[in-house]
Order: C-alpha cells, then sequence, then structure tokens
C-alpha cells in the first residue's frame, strides 16, 4: 500500500487527541505521531474540528480515517459517553466527521481498537478462539475477539461482582484511589478475571492500559488457570486499532 493511501487512525481520549497514519503490513506508523489537546468543550464539532486540523498536518496521507470514542458505537452512532460532553450520546459519528473532514470516517470504541491491535500485531497475533484484551486505567476497558473477528462494545468492566462494579473494586484507579500493594490488588484481579473464566472460556487473556508497563509486579500474583500476558502496543494500540478498523471499512475483522 503506497502511503498516500494508508489509513490513518485518530485515538480521540478525554485530555488528548492523537494521530498517524499507519502501515498496516508492520502495525506501526508510518509517520511520527500528532497529539492535539482534547477541546474543554469536547462536543462533536468542537472535535471534529481538532480532527480536520490534524488531518491537514498529513496532507499526502488520504486512506480512510479510524477514530476511537470512550463509549458504546452501534453503527457509527455514539450511545454513551466516559469522560466526554454528554452531547455525543446518540450522535452519528461516522456521518459528522465524514461531512467535517471529507474523508470515510468509521468510528469505533477505545478498548475495541486496542483489542483489534493486539490481535493482528501484539500479544495475541497468531492465536484463535476468543481473545479478550483489557484495559486497565481509570475504568476497566473490554474487547472480544475470536478468530479474529470483534464482537463490539463488550464493556466487561461493569459486570457486577459481590455487589460492586467490578471496575469500582479492579481498576487500576481503584488501587491507586485504596492504596493498595500489587498482592491486595492481584487479589482484586484474580476475582475478576476468575469470574471472566467461568463466563466466557477464552483462550487467552490480554492485560492492557498504562499500568501494564508494570506488569510483572502483578500479573504473576493473578491466580487464574486461562493464560494471562501483557499487552505489547502500549500507547499505540489506539492509532493503529482505529486504522485497521477503517481499513476494513467498518466492518468486523479477519
Amino acid at each position: 500500500m503506497s502511503t498516500t493511501e494508508q489509513p490513518f487512525g485518530i485515538d480521540f481520549g478525554g485530555t488528548g487527541i492523537k494521530g498517524a497514519p499507519v502501515d498496516l503490513d508492520a502495525g506501526e506508523f508510518a509517520a511520527e505521531r500528532v497529539r492535539i489537546r482534547t477541546p474543554e468543550k469536547s462536543t462533536p464539532t468542537n472535535v471534529a474540528e481538532v480532527f480536520v486540523e490534524l488531518l491537514d498536518q498529513f496532507p499526502d496521507c488520504h486512506g480512510a480515517v479510524g477514530v476511537t470514542v470512550p463509549g458504546v458505537v452501534r453503527h457509527g452512532v455514539v450511545h454513551s459517553a466516559a469522560n466526554i460532553d454528554k452531547s455525543w450520546i446518540g450522535a452519528d459519528a461516522d456521518q459528522i466527521f465524514t461531512d467535517a473532514t471529507g474523508r470515510e470516517v468509521h468510528v469505533v470504541n477505545d478498548a475495541d481498537a486496542a483489542g483489534l491491535a493486539e490481535v493482528r500485531y501484539g500479544a495475541a497475533r497468531g492465536r484463535s478462539g476468543l481473545v479478550i484484551v483489557t484495559t486497565l486505567g481509570t475504568g476497566i476497558g473490554s474487547a472480544m475477539v475470536h478468530d479474529g473477528v470483534l464482537v463490539p462494545n463488550s464493556e466487561l468492566g461493569h459486570l457486577e461482582i459481590d455487589g460492586h462494579d467490578a471496575e469500582s473494586r479492579a481498576a487500576n484507579s481503584a488501587r491507586e484511589r485504596d492504596g493498595l500493594s500489587w498482592h491486595h490488588w492481584a487479589r482484586r484481579l484474580t476475582a475478576y478475571y476468575r469470574t471472566l473464566e467461568r463466563l466466557f472460556s477464552p483462550e487467552l487473556f490480554v492485560v492492557g492500559g498504562g499500568v501494564s508497563k508494570d506488569s510483572e509486579h502483578f500479573l504473576p500474583l493473578v491466580d487464574i488457570d486461562t493464560e494471562i500476558v501483557p499487552a505489547t502496543l502500549l500507547n499505540k494500540a489506539g492509532v493503529v486499532g482505529a486504522a485497521l478498523y477503517a481499513s476494513e471499512g467498518g466492518g468486523a475483522l479477519r
């Protein structure tokens, strides 16, 4: 694929918007990533203006554009809004961004994008069966990929375990809030991942989020039967996964 046809990935979060063209053969940025601060009033219209500014910095890239959103996305329409303006709920983001940029744009949940990237290029590459990717951060994001095909919007961080929303006890923010040792947090993670084991019987868990860089401190302490490994793409996963999603026209990936 020529540089001009390479897809462009945008990772849209509550504080920053990051983007770069992506080399799908290598699963790497095809040019240095650019980051722009998320507007204080992060409405779809305001964010679309940032996307136009971002794309203007890569005039030679004309491929499809993939965008991550921290919310549930169905057929390009956003149905929830975590850490972004509530005006996103019900917005046809695919259409809004396509109109604003003059490019083919496909929107995907941020955890789903990271999961796709890890399955195609990262820790789960070459693995068959069901892979569950979880991101441990402010909450717990999740992606379910079966034989390379995404099952979108799983939201497994919101499972109720022992009367609590799982992410309120097991997210990295809970570890920081409660001042937990790695061992104590690992006990909570064990309860969480055992619940996922019982419900889904996956072949592999992949653990992402910023805390995954410290995985040697807690993953060996998680006492489950399923193989569990740290993510490898780290902060590249959103951009790469969004570009990958767009390259397939926003459909299921194989």
